[in-house]
């Protein structure tokens, strides 16, 4: 296949980078980053196997536009002046190519993780207002293989989280996809602030207050319905990182 039609200096590829690189920084000042694992990609729009993603060896908060790299789904490196990590991509690209999502975040971040190690595996969609908004929205995968070093392993995470934007990965991390990577990010960000409060709540001892599943699915209908409160969140990062 051709690549021509896809440059990566390109106007449209250059902003994707961008943002992609800034999510990737407020990641990191959000805690949300785990030394230099973990990744984070957006397809390239009018491709059917191209991504961008994170490099190997960059620690989130250093990483700029130019130091975003370009794949296609076999892993070949197409453009980019740094190497790609192997279970970055095995992982991403299976996601993106089965689910079709067009961004996919995963982290290591601790307070979701700490949730994929309990028997439930995953966020409690009806105890906090910030995790009402993923009613719905979540699949939860109990089956750990160890490292995704074979396309098997991709394949087979891709496929659990079927049409679910988050996966809750058991005794492993959380995948949050999106269809951009204001909203994408916006999601991850809230998560962890959802499962803090879920950490911090059972970690009393008292009984936790829930509500009723359909009241859960009105606030995560709300929240998706109108998502100007991502953009201008990721508008603030873009000032501010």
């Amino acid at each position: 296949m051709s690549y021509f039609s896809f440059d990566f200096d390109s106007p449209l590829v250059v902003s994707l980078r961008e943002d992609l690189a800034l999510a990737l920084r407020a990641a990191a000042s959000h805690g949300l980053g785990e030394g230099i694992c973990n990744h984070f990609s957006v397809a390239i729009p009018g491709s059917d196997d191209l991504f961008l993603l994170n490099p190997r060896g960059l620690m989130w908060g250093e990483i700029q536009a130019d130091d975003i790299v370009m794949i296609n789904s076999l892993g070949d490196k197409v453009a980019g002046q740094h190497e790609v990590e192997p279970t970055a991509m095995f992982i991403h690209a299976a996601i993106h190519q089965i689910t079709r999502k067009v961004c996919v975040l995963h982290t290591h971040m601790p307070f979701a993780t700490a949730l994929t190690l309990t028997e439930g595996g995953a966020l409690d969609t009806t105890l906090s207002q910030n995790a009402m908004r993923f009613h719905g929205r979540i699949a939860v995968d109990h089956e750990y293989n160890g490292l995704a070093l074979d396309t098997s392993e991709g394949i087979r995470i891709a496929n659990a989280m079927g049409r679910a934007d988050i996966g809750f990965l058991g005794n492993h991390g959380v995948v949050v996809c999106g269809e951009r990577i204001d909203y994408a990010y916006d999601d991850l960000y809230y998560l962890e602030r959802a499962c803090n409060a879920q950490v911090l709540a059972e970690s009393t001892g008292q009984r936790l207050r829930r509500v009723d599943a359909e009241l859960a699915s009105r606030v995560a209908l709300q929240v998706q319905s109108e998502r100007l409160q991502s953009e201008l969140f990721f508008a603030a990062l873009r000032r501010t990182m």
